[in-house]
């Protein structure tokens, strides 16, 4: 579940243009995986960043379109995930995140989720914040009841208007009339071909804009704003779950090490639905 590519050149993905955050990531000796000492750091700290990639997502079921196998029909999602391609073919894009959207409607958020969420609702009661940081498009850590996300990639659940930018969050099933029963994955299946003027549009008075996703797409870059308040959030940070670096403890959880795992002071192997509940469990020094 880390976000590989966070480390000491901000904020960003294969996805998105590199932003330069000012860190450096301190020489650090093996990263303990002692998770009694990671609780006392964590009784300690007032202000927890939680960065999450796509692992998190993964063990509720969630296709990452990722590695050998990652395929929506021939595709891979770096050929249909690109202003181009939906310039291209509008339709065939459309029918692909109708699929995504479709399929989340399945799944449900587990046990990592669950606990960063109780962790955020018990920590606040205490005069504490923990923000969630998400490269994912799924919404799940919302409805594990999460508040305080930032979705730095977007969501499956909102749309853009081409023509006048509303950005509006749109749960329909389908999200039009024209796309309901489209989107099968299977390598055989035919492009639906969809009419430009039946892909979902605008509701605004006056609009009628054709709508896009609301979510980075490769050769576009983070929302400056969404970047600016992620920065202003690792600045203040005591504590970072799962990857980032500037001299506060930062504990990475992860299915394996990475280039990176040497910089941290905990390490934690395994699926994140088991390692992250004991780690943000309650702890002795809580207020109930």
């Amino acid at each position: 579940m880390i976000l590989r590519r966070l480390v000491c050149r901000g904020l960003t993905s294969h996805l998105c243009r590199p932003v330069s955050l000012t860190w450096r990531a301190p020489e650090m000796a093996r990263p303990s995986s002692n998770l009694a000492e990671f609780r006392k750091e964590f009784a300690k700290a007032k202000h927890i960043a939680i960065i999450t990639g796509a692992g998190v997502s993964a063990e509720s079921g969630v296709p990452t379109f990722r590695g050998q196998g990652g395929y929506w029909r021939k595709w891979q999602a770096q050929d249909l995930a690109t202003p181009s391609a939906f310039s291209r073919d509008p339709s065939l894009v459309w029918e692909f995140y109708h699929y995504r959207r479709e399929v989340m409607r399945s799944k449900l958020p587990n046990p990592a989720h669950l606990a960063i969420a109780e962790c955020e609702s018990r920590l606040s009661k205490q005069g504490r914040s923990v923000v969630v940081i998400t490269q994912n498009i799924d919404e799940l850590h919302h409805r594990a009841g999460s508040k305080h996300v930032y979705e730095i990639h977007g969501s499956l659940f909102k749309t853009r208007c081409m023509s006048c930018g509303e950005v509006k969050a749109n749960h329909k099933s389908p999200i039009c009339p024209a796309l309901e029963g489209k989107g099968e994955p299977d390598p055989s299946a035919k492009d639906a071909r969809i009419p430009v003027e039946h892909l979902p549009r605008c509701e605004r008075r006056f609009c009628n804009g054709l709508l896009r996703p609301h979510v980075v797409w490769f050769g576009e870059t983070l929302d400056a704003d969404i970047l600016t308040s992620v920065e202003q959030e690792l600045e203040k940070c005591d504590l970072c779950l799962v990857v980032a670096a500037r001299g506060v403890p930062v504990a990475e959880f992860n299915m394996e090490c990475t280039p990176a795992t040497k910089n941290f002071m905990y390490h934690f192997e395994g699926p994140c639905g088991i390692t992250l509940p004991p780690a943000l469990a309650v702890h002795e020094t809580d207020v109930i």
